[in-house]
C-alpha cells in the first residue's frame, strides 16, 4: 500500500450527453423524470450546457475530463427481445409493436456518470492501485443495459494496469448497485479516506420505502467495497432515509454532498443520522464538518425541485470550498436563502456558490453531480489517463463544434422511430473517436 502522504487530486469526469437526449419518463422514483415524461427535448442545448460546466470547472483551476456516450439506440436490447431485421427495421418494427423497448433503447441515461462506477484512489486501495467498479444498474431496465460500454469506456481511458484496475459489474441476488451517486469519499488530510457507502434498504429489514423501490442494496454496498479493495477500517455504511426514498431521493447525492471532511446533508438523509455523524467524524479523527440542513429551512420537496444536494462540492486551488450548482437552486427561494447563509458563515469552508443552467439535464432528473464520475488522482496517474479525454481548450472547441454539427436542435418522442436519425447519430459518435483519439471504440466501427 502506497505511504499515507501520496496527494491526490480530485478529476471530474462528466459524459457527454447524448444525441438522442430525449424525456421517456423511464425511471419511477425520479419525479423530475415523470414530470416531463413526453415533452420535446433540446439534445444540442443538453449537450452545450454539459460542456460549459466543465470549462468554467476547468477555467476554476479544478481537474476536468469528458467521457463519450454511448451508442443508441441500443440494438442487442431490441433483438434479446425478439425483434428482427436490419437496424432499419428494428427501429421501424419497434416504433410500432414496442415502443417501450425503443424508448429505452434509445435512453441518454449514460449520461449521468456518477452512476457509472465507484472509485477508490490508489492511496486507499489495498494493492496501491486506483479502482473502479462498474455499476450494474440492476433496478431499471433502460440503465442496465449500460454496464458493458461504460466498462469498454473506462477500459480505454484507464488503461495503465500497473496503476489502475477496471472491474465488470457485480452480479447476484440483492446486489442492485448504481454507483458513486451513493458513494461518497471523505478526507481530512492526505492520508487514505474513508469511503461512505449509503443504501436504501437491507433484505433483513422491514424498515425501508412504501411508495419507491429502494435502489442500493447493503450488500451491493459491500461486495463494491470489497471489489475496490478498500480495507475494512476505511468502510462505513449507513441507510438513507425511507422518507426521502419515497419524496424523490432516488440516490443519496440527491440528499447529500461531500468533499474532504466537509458532509453537507438534509437532516432527513439518514435514518440513524447521529450514529452515522459520529462513525464517520471517528474514522476523520474528530475533524468531520457536518453541515446539516434543517426541514424547517429546506424542506423535502424543495430539495429535490432544486437539487441542492446534487450541487458539485469542489476544493479550490486556494483550498476554500465552492458549491456548483443548477440554476433550480436560485428559483427557490428557501434553497437560496440558505445558499446565501451558508457562504456567509466562516464556522464552514464554503464560500462561493456557482449557478449553472443545466435545465435539460435537470428535466430528467439530473443535476451537476449526477454528470460527473469524481476520480482521485496521484500525479503519475494523471499522466496515465488517455490524454484526449483530459479537457484542453482546443479540445474543448473542437466537441462544441461538433455537437453544433450533429446533434438536433429539438427532438420528440415521434421522431425515435426514424431510422435516419440513428444513422446521423452513429457518423457522429464514429466522428467523435477520431477527435477523442479513441479508434474503434464502438461495436459498428469494427
Amino acid at each position: 500500500m502506497p505511504t499515507a502522504h501520496e496527494p491526490v487530486r480530485e478529476a471530474n469526469f462528466d459524459s457527454i450527453v447524448g444525441p438522442t437526449h430525449n424525456y421517456a419518463g423511464l425511471s419511477p422514483g425520479n419525479v423530475a423524470s415523470s414530470t416531463n415524461s413526453g415533452e420535446v427535448s433540446r439534445p444540442r442545448e443538453a449537450a452545450l450546457q454539459g460542456l460549459a460546466k466543465m470549462r468554467a470547472l476547468a477555467e476554476m483551476g479544478l481537474l476536468q475530463g469528458w467521457l463519450p456516450p454511448h451508442p443508441r439506440p441500443a440494438f442487442e436490447l431490441l433483438r434479446e427481445n425478439g425483434l428482427e431485421g436490419d437496424d432499419a427495421t428494428l427501429v421501424t418494427r419497434a416504433a410500432a409493436e414496442a415502443p417501450h423497448l425503443l424508448a429505452r433503447a434509445t435512453s441518454s441515461s449514460f449520461m449521468w456518470a456518477a452512476n457509472a462506477a465507484t472509485v477508490a484512489p490508489a492511496p486507499d486501495t489495498e494493492d496501491g492501485r486506483l479502482h473502479f467498479a462498474v455499476a450494474n444498474l440492476h433496478t431499471m431496465p433502460h440503465r442496465r443495459i449500460e454496464a458493458p460500454t461504460t466498462e469498454r469506456i473506462l477500459r480505454r481511458v484507464f488503461s495503465d494496469e500497473s496503476r489502475m484496475a477496471v472491474h465488470g459489474a457485480i452480479h447476484g441476488p440483492g446486489l442492485t448497485d448504481e454507483g458513486a451517486a451513493n458513494h461518497t469519499r471523505l478526507a481530512s488530510g492526505d492520508g487514505p479516506g474513508t469511503h461512505f457507502f449509503v443504501y436504501g434498504g437491507r433484505a433483513d429489514s422491514e424498515v425501508g420505502p412504501r411508495r419507491y423501490v429502494a435502489r442500493q442494496t447493503l450488500a451491493a454496498s459491500r461486495a463494491v467495497a470489497d471489489v475496490l479493495r478498500i480495507p475494512e477500517a476505511n468502510r462505513v455504511f449507513a441507510q438513507q432515509h425511507p422518507d426521502a426514498i419515497d419524496a424523490g431521493v432516488f440516490h443519496n447525492d440527491v440528499i447529500a454532498v461531500g468533499n474532504g471532511n466537509v458532509l453537507l446533508h438534509h437532516e432527513l438523509a439518514f435514518l440513524e443520522p447521529d450514529r452515522t455523524l459520529a462513525e464517520l467524524d471517528r474514522r476523520l479523527d474528530g475533524r468531520l464538518i457536518s453541515i446539516r440542513v434543517p426541514a424547517e429551512r429546506v424542506g423535502l420537496e424543495d430539495a429535490v425541485r432544486s437539487y441542492l444536494f446534487n450541487s458539485q462540492l469542489v476544493t479550490l486551488p486556494n483550498g476554500s470550498m465552492a458549491l456548483i450548482c443548477p440554476g433550480e437552486c436560485r428559483d427557490s427561494a428557501p434553497v437560496s436563502s440558505y445558499l446565501d447563509d451558508l457562504v456567509a458563515d466562516d464556522a464552514n469552508p464554503i464560500t462561493a456558490v456557482h449557478v449553472f443552467d443545466l435545465r435539460q439535464s435537470m428535466r430528467n432528473g439530473g443535476g451537476p453531480a449526477c454528470l460527473r464520475l469524481r476520480v482521485g488522482l496521484r500525479p503519475g496517474d494523471v499522466d496515465a489517463v488517455h490524454h484526449a479525454c483530459l479537457y484542453t481548450e482546443a479540445r474543448y472547441d473542437r466537441l462544441v463544434e461538433w455537437v453544433e454539427k450533429w446533434y438536433p436542435e429539438e427532438l420528440a418522442a415521434s421522431e425515435l422511430a426514424d431510422p435516419s436519425r440513428f444513422v446521423s447519430a452513429r457518423d457522429a459518435l464514429d466522428a467523435l473517436t477520431g477527435i477523442l483519439e479513441l479508434p474503434g471504440l464502438y461495436d459498428f466501427q469494427r
